[in-house]
């Protein structure tokens, strides 16, 4: 069984900070740019917008983080009805890169797959990401939608919203653009712990939603699924969650369903070739154009055997890791960001970090300097009639060449990784994700129009 797919992504654990940033490093360090309180195109309720409480916290005094995750109030009009700093932060629509990518993860998300309605070509398909784009962007600002909104968020701010657009090797046949269709979206080859659901796989476009309010994911969630209209209908749907901003005293790496640790080593952008690894080069790629700034997503359902898992003690579940379940730290030694110790043995004799490890076989080192950025969602769906819990990970891994990264790794794990009998991958889908639109363009652009 093959997974690269315990997830290397840090969660924010307590409430952002005042001095908001429009800059996607400083997102992955839990920031994110704030609503500028413009009155522009906002809904109304008892006379004042949402944009305008969003202006009354970000300029008036915004939520601080004490120690301990406590929270303070700066002094605000006593008139106004400040949001939480969880509700007021923002993300951009428009940039380099689409949303989704380099936030921090979110504790509520939605992944669904479409596919083109029948007679639906390239016309109908640029179409639905414009309008598609002026949604998120409407909905990511904190504003209502622009036609039938159900006021399910009507009283939130964007709460970290995110909406991501894909594109699946399917698409380009449906729309006549085989030509552009690039090499890298070729299907993912078999592993040996595949057991896919087809109708839970794949389609010819993919949305990613997250935010950190449930109400707000699935208000956009339902507004996306209302503007495909005719033009395509849903082939496959799934809901994950991740844990809250503040629910830790300070930020600290996010735990899987099964208890452990999980993110230590998920690439920053603070590294040389960040850039290089996950996204697609303006120039010299042998990608498509249309592909510049954009990246492939890998969309793995893995169900997390946990009835099987939790007989193991916890020396066991450690050895299947390679780390300590408690504080994440290499089993040989050190803190969570300790680098491994790979040779290192024990009074026996033995290596201490096992050769089957998941965290050993993971390692970039150990596959070629194979890497992925992973930002998934843990997902329950209930508990069948033998009692026997349907939960596991959304497992999603943003990279440059999913050739080079998803592929390598997956294929080095299919040999010997001892967490496989503890998984199964159930559902799958590769999608190529355009770079970011920008101001007075939709996603997707550039291929539909080019």
């Amino acid at each position: 069984m093959a997974d690269q797919s315990i997830p290397e992504a840090r969660t924010p654990g307590t409430p952002q900070t005042p001095q908001a940033s429009r800059n996607p490093e400083r997102a992955l360090n839990g920031e994110t740019a704030l609503n500028d309180g413009s009155p522009e195109g906002a809904s109304h309720q008892d006379g004042i917008s949402r944009r305008r409480l969003l202006g009354s916290a970000g300029a008036g005094g915004l939520v601080l983080g004490a120690v301990g995750g406590a929270v303070g109030y700066a002094a605000r009009p006593a008139e106004a009805t400040p949001l939480a700093s969880v509700g007021a932060d923002q993300v951009m629509f428009h940039g380099k890169h689409q949303p989704g990518i380099l936030q921090p993860l979110q504790a509520r998300g939605h992944v669904v797959a479409f596919d083109l309605a029948a007679g639906a070509g390239r016309k109908e398909a640029a179409a639905l990401l414009r309008r598609w784009s002026e949604t998120a962007r409407r909905l990511m600002a904190g504003e209502a939608a622009k036609q039938d909104d159900t006021d399910v968020a009507r009283d939130a701010g964007p709460s970290s919203l995110t909406i991501t657009f894909g594109f699946g090797h399917s698409f380009f046949a449906r729309t006549g653009l085989e030509k552009q269709r690039p090499v890298s979206l070729d299907p993912l080859p078999d592993f040996s712990s595949d057991q896919l659901d087809k109708a839970r796989s794949n389609g010819d476009l993919w949305v990613q939603i997250g935010a950190n309010d449930a109400l707000v994911a699935f208000h956009a969630l339902r507004a996306i699924q209302k503007d495909a209209g005719q033009a395509a209908k849903v082939r496959w749907q799934m809901n994950g969650f991740n844990r809250s901003p503040g629910a830790t005293a300070h930020p600290m790496t996010a735990r899987n369903l099964m208890g452990q640790m999980d993110g230590t080593r998920n690439p920053k952008p603070t590294e040389a070739d960040f850039d290089k690894r996950i996204f697609v080069p303006e120039s010299g790629s042998t990608d498509p154009a249309w592909m510049a700034n954009g990246s492939y997503a890998v969309v793995r359902r893995i169900r997390m055997l946990l009835d099987d898992w939790e007989q193991l003690s916890v020396k066991e579940q450690e050895d299947v890791i390679g780390r300590r379940k408690s504080d994440g730290a290499p089993l040989s030694g050190g803190t969570e960001t300790t680098e491994m110790d790979l040779e290192k043995t024990d009074k026996a004799g033995n290596l201490v970090v096992p050769l089957n490890a998941h965290a050993r076989i993971t390692r970039p080192d150990q596959n070629g300097g194979a890497a992925m950025l992973r930002r998934p969602f843990s997902y329950h769906d209930g508990i069948d009639t033998d009692g026997v819990p349907d939960a596991g990970l959304l497992f999603i891994c943003w990279q440059a060449d999913p050739l080079r990264g998803f592929v390598t790794v997956q294929r080095k794990l299919d040999r010997g990784d001892a967490l496989s009998k503890f998984i199964r991958h159930e559902a799958s889908g590769l999608f190529a994700v355009p770079g970011g639109a920008a101001e007075g363009e939709y996603v997707g652009q550039r291929l539909l129009e080019g």
